[in-house]
């Protein structure tokens, strides 16, 4: 997920709370997607059993973070994406678009101002 004007904090305490109790949240997208006071409040009283977070509004994670103290979160270092074919995929992606650039075909992943991303 994209992290947009309509994205940002998208999930917010209402949608937390929406959730069924003891639910695990797990949030791999982009930092700023969920509202971290929300999701902090929503762990440390209990209606989320936990949280397994990957991204934050603020990388890294700063040290006085709550977040570190929650003995329910599990946080990582931004690393969820990473993937051993990453670099190969990354490497052909950017032959194609220079043969197409070169070729005057459009090209593939443009940015959306529109859109955000």
């Amino acid at each position: 997920m994209p992290l947009t004007r309509k994205t940002h904090n998208l999930i917010d305490e209402k949608v937390l709370n929406a959730l069924q109790p003891g639910a695990f949240l797990v949030d791999i997208s982009r930092g700023g997607v969920i509202h971290q006071a929300a999701l902090f409040n929503a762990l440390k009283d209990g209606h989320l059993a936990g949280a397994a977070l990957d991204v934050f509004p603020e990388e890294p994670l700063p040290a006085n973070n709550p977040l570190w103290k929650l003995p329910n979160v599990i946080i990582s270092p931004h690393i969820a994406g990473n993937s051993t074919t990453y670099n190969n995929k990354a490497a052909t992606l950017f032959r194609e678009n220079l043969y197409r650039y070169i070729s005057g075909l459009p090209l593939y992943n443009l940015f959306d101002p529109q859109r955000g991303y």
